[in-house]
This record gives structure tokens, C-alpha cells and sequence, in this order.
């Protein structure tokens, strides 16, 4: 699995748990093994900019993920490799940690919590999750709250 993180926040960040993190869940959830993703985290006003660019909001938000190669995305194992062993290019996410921060206060747990639920997010929408619907955020929101547990118990071991 290929993940590429870029932080171009200015905020310190733990990398290497979102990559963990991001690397959990895509292997619960059975994706391909070639596939690709990356990871992007940036400061406010280029995240206030790319939600009112692609999802027409005002002001900024806390993820956004862009699908690339939806028909190439192995959702589960009994899919084989993409002909021709290619990589799937899942695609994009994109974190503000600034805006999680606010929001880990909020909740009442730490930045670096809220960034790993981000990031769960994000993958699960790149997957073709969605919560528009109250049944499809029940969906979402379980499965999110699973990985995000099985994660944080390898952790602790």
C-alpha cells in the first residue's frame, strides 16, 4: 500500500500515526494491497478555499476527500488486482489541523485523536461511503468508530 503525506499546515503534526492510521483502515477494509493514496494537510485558508472550490461551502472545513480511479478501488477480498497487477488510485485527502484542533476541543479528546477519526473519515468516503442519509451515516459512523477502535487497540499492545 503506497501512502504519500505532505504537511503543508505549518502545525506540527504526527505523521507517521495518520499514516498509520490511514494504512489500518484501508487494510480492514480489504483494499487492494497496490493500491495508492495520499494524504494532504493544510492550513485554513487553503482549506476554506478548496470547500468553497468543490463543495461550494463557506469557510473552512475539517476533511475533504477526492476519489480518483472509483472503478479501479477494490472494496473487499473477494475482488482480484486491477488487470495487469496496476495500482488503484484511491485518491485525496485533505485535514486542516487547525480546524481539528477546534473541534478535539470540543470533543473533549486531542488533536491528534481528531485527526485519526478525520482520516478514517476520509478513507471510508473514498471508498464510497457516505452519511447524506440518515441509514448511510449509521453505516458510516459504526464502521468509522470500529476502525478506529481495532486501530487504537493495536496500539496498545
Amino acid at each position: 500500500m503506497s501512502i504519500e503525506i505532505a504537511n503543508e499546515s505549518g502545525v506540527d503534526v504526527d505523521t507517521d500515526a495518520v499514516l498509520a492510521v490511514a494504512r489500518h483502515a484501508l487494510d480492514e477494509m480489504g483494499v487492494n494491497p497496490l493500491a495508492e493514496l495520499s494524504v494532504l494537510l493544510v492550513d485554513i485558508e487553503y482549506m476554506t478555499e478548496l470547500n468553497h472550490r468543490w463543495m461550494g461551502g463557506d469557510g473552512p472545513t475539517d476533511v475533504l476527500a477526492f476519489p480518483m480511479d472509483e472503478g479501479s478501488v477494490d472494496h473487499g477480498p473477494g475482488e482480484s488486482a486491477p488487470a495487469g497487477g496496476e495500482p488503484a488510485l484511491l485518491g485525496d485527502i485533505v485535514l486542516c489541523p487547525e480546524v481539528a484542533a477546534k473541534q478535539a476541543a470540543t470533543a473533549g479528546h486531542t488533536t491528534a485523536d481528531e485527526l485519526h477519526l478525520l482520516t478514517v473519515h476520509g478513507v471510508l468516503h473514498l471508498l464510497g461511503y457516505d452519511h447524506a442519509e440518515p441509514e448511510e451515516e449509521r453505516e458510516m459512523f459504526t464502521l468509522q468508530a470500529r476502525l478506529l477502535a481495532s486501530w487504537r487497540s493495536t496500539r496498545t499492545r
